[in-house]
């Protein structure tokens, strides 16, 4: 009855980074889905259970089964002030009310959205505060925050907006848990991996066999873009955001910081090239806090930092899920 009772549906799923957190913390997803066939190896492998393989738009409410609640991060793009900034003007931006109607139908006992720190931006704020009344109005006390990551036990700066809702008949509203004082850094998270080795041609993977799993690193030029900016955190620093995009993978604390020519421009300190190099696909999971025994399963080395880069880090969303537990079984009746 309890494992019923804590059981959750997954959308957007990508490698499962929010479904290992709220397991973690006690629950149990029983449906996920996704449509990137890139992800679907690595969720089903990792989570030992098969996942949803249509767009979320073709989801019907028989689909799913009886669930205590939805977690999702729908796609972000849309909305990150890194992209084009279209919200629901881009079809994937529209996707956020497609998970808000399978809510409603559905009526789980609550739901979590995660999305970028963009989403609150003059540009899209007033369409942000549409979707919070839209919640409303189906059913939910809603709450949401701008989180950053490193607060929970993540080696990361990562502000991303969380959203929880709770059914309004519980009568409770969600209430986030507190930042952690104490901040985790690079040489917390990576520092006893040994050299990586460098993808293969084409940025294909080495092989199944690398040890630990993984453990390998995306090759090619670097862009007049990411020269504008340096690149380089410390050991005793939290990294940059891991993206999703594999060129855009932050260089390894062993290099000294980038030197600035002028405002838009930063070279590599001449002698020291050698040294500047993207983090590993393994290295970008461990600061995203996924175990090393879970395996990211691809052809093309940037599809694993894909997975990676759209995922909510493991120890941020299980400390969510920890409030939220918590918050159930005290109104359990």
């Amino acid at each position: 009855m309890v494992k019923k009772r804590f059981n959750v549906a997954s959308f957007f799923s990508g490698a499962g980074g929010l479904d290992l957190g709220f397991n973690n913390a006690g629950f149990k997803t029983i449906f996920a889905n996704d449509n990137w066939s890139g992800c679907w190896e690595t969720f089903e492998k990792n989570h030992n259970m098969e996942i949803n393989k249509n767009s979320i738009t073709e989801v019907k409410k028989g689909d799913i089964p009886e669930v205590t609640g939805f977690i999702g991060g729908p796609p972000c793009q849309s909305w990150s002030l890194a992209g084009m900034m279209k919200g629901v003007k881009d079809p994937r931006g529209k996707l956020f009310y497609t998970y808000m109607d399978l809510i409603a139908k559905k009526k789980p006992l609550f739901f979590l959205a995660e999305n970028v720190a963009g989403i609150l931006s003059p540009t899209h704020i007033s369409e942000f505060k549409k979707i919070i009344s839209e919640f409303e109005k189906v059913g939910y006390n809603v709450s949401y925050k701008l989180l950053n990551s490193k607060y929970f036990n993540v080696p990361q700066d990562r502000r991303r907006v969380v959203i929880v809702g709770y059914r309004k008949d519980l009568k409770i509203k969600f209430e986030f848990p507190e930042d952690n004082d104490e901040i985790l850094f690079l040489k917390d998270s990576i520092s006893d991996l040994g050299e990586p080795l460098p993808a293969k041609k084409f940025n294909k993977t080495n092989s199944d066999d690398l040890e630990p799993s993984n453990h390998e690193y995306f090759i090619g030029d670097f862009s007049s873009m990411y020269m504008s900016r340096n690149r380089v955190r410390s050991w005793d620093e939290p990294s940059f955001t891991i993206q999703a995009g594999a060129r855009h993978a932050p260089i390894h604390p062993q290099a000294p910081t980038m030197k600035l020519i002028h405002p838009n421009k930063r070279i590599f300190v001449p002698g020291k090239k050698h040294l500047y190099r993207r983090l590993s696909v393994r290295e970008c999971a461990r600061i995203q806090t996924f175990p090393d025994d879970f395996k990211f399963y691809y052809r093309d080395v940037g599809d694993g930092y894909k997975m990676i880069g759209n995922a909510v880090p493991v120890k941020m969303a299980e400390a969510v899920a920890e409030k939220i537990i918590k918050d159930l079984k005290a109104n359990s009746n």
